[in-house]
């Protein structure tokens, strides 16, 4: 007897991490270079001692506090395992099978097909513009009766790439009530931009948004797997049923907790970070390499068919970069003297 295996799972793409070589920097997977402050630690390692006991499965406390801090009542945010646990918690709850699709700017974040196909629902690429950004008019031109949900990252992953208020507007304003339009903002801490709206401003009166953040970047605990969402109760409800029982853990809800507590402090880092990326941006245009404006804890060189080559160039300098073979490589922002190791790889590199 022979398992039955669903014939999908045989094409789906392997979700790529960014590799960790020892010895090498890590520029490949947009962590922050600080992790936990001292008092989050702390509060990390008494957590930790309470671990053969089952977390509050609702996660009630955390809830309070996100909801506190977006200004919204409990019931309009749900948890998760990272952010991108509740974009496939998302289509879950509003795909029932192939016919129904899911729409997205491609490139973007490498997750967004692999779990509409985990899902079964179809998937809708649609191509990013000549100037590596998300193309609105594009996009909404691909919406149709089939279409459910579309991924709007901003900043865009990869690229950092961004939609001012005007054009984000428009888009939500053209999209059909019965679609439901998903913010990913995993980078919203990092955009200097005042032309960029904080899509929680977005959500009065749409109630078919959905806003995603994680606690993953900004505040350092991408290794706790901690995510949220704020949009309409009925949305939050819908989330909420498809979640996996006690999906984020006791040391992941503490940790967040602690984090908002110190939000201040974890948030002024991002500053350095901005000044970090465009001081990188800068000496990389100056040899030069195209490098796109950003507005996340990235750069994205769109190196094309050279991807490969300027990725080994880096390996063999003990630099690791995020390669997309034939598109291009992204490369974190990390602490000055890793950005000046990777800097110093680029400027040997002869491509």
């Amino acid at each position: 007897m022979t398992v039955h295996i669903r014939e999908s799972l045989a094409s789906l793409p392997a979700y790529i991490p960014g590799r960790s070589i020892p010895g090498a920097i890590k520029l490949a997977s947009n962590e922050v270079a600080g992790g936990p402050l001292p008092s989050v630690q702390a509060v990390i390692a008494e957590a930790a001692g309470s671990v053969n006991r089952y977390p509050d499965m609702g996660a009630v406390t955390l809830i309070d506090r996100i909801a506190g801090a977006a200004g919204v009542d409990p019931d309009r945010v749900a948890v998760g395992c990272g952010s991108v646990s509740l974009c496939q918690q998302l289509i879950q709850a509003t795909c029932e099978g192939p016919a129904d699709e899911v729409l997205f700017g491609w490139r973007s974040f490498e997750a967004y097909p692999i779990i509409t196909q985990v899902v079964g629902a179809g998937r809708v690429m649609v191509p990013l513009t000549p100037d590596h950004g998300l193309d609105p008019k594009a996009m909404a031109a691909a919406v149709t009766e089939r279409t459910r949900v579309v991924f709007v990252c901003n900043p865009n992953n990869p690229t950092g790439s961004v939609w001012r208020r005007a054009e984000l507007e428009r888009f939500l304003d053209a999209m059909p009530d019965t679609v439901v339009v998903a913010l990913d903002e995993a980078y919203r801490e990092f955009v200097t931009d005042p032309e960029v709206p904080d899509g929680l401003t977005l959500l009065p009166g749409r109630p078919n948004v959905v806003v995603l953040r994680t606690f993953s970047k900004a505040y350092g605990l991408a290794g706790l797997r901690v995510g949220y969402a704020v949009a309409a109760p009925e949305l939050i409800a819908a989330l909420r049923k498809v979640c996996i029982p006690f999906s984020v853990n006791a040391v992941a809800q503490a940790a967040a907790i602690a984090s908002l507590d110190a939000a201040d402090e974890l948030l002024a880092r991002c500053g350095q970070v901005c000044k970090e990326r465009e001081r990188v941006r800068a000496a990389l245009m100056s040899v030069g390499f195209e490098v796109p404006p950003s507005q996340a804890n990235f750069v994205w060189l769109p190196l094309g068919d050279k991807t490969d080559e300027f990725n080994r160039h880096c390996l063999e300098q003990k630099v690791v970069v995020r390669a997309f073979t034939g598109d291009g490589a992204r490369v974190t922002i990390g602490a000055s003297e890793d950005n000046d190791a990777l800097l110093s790889a680029a400027l040997s590199y002869e491509g």
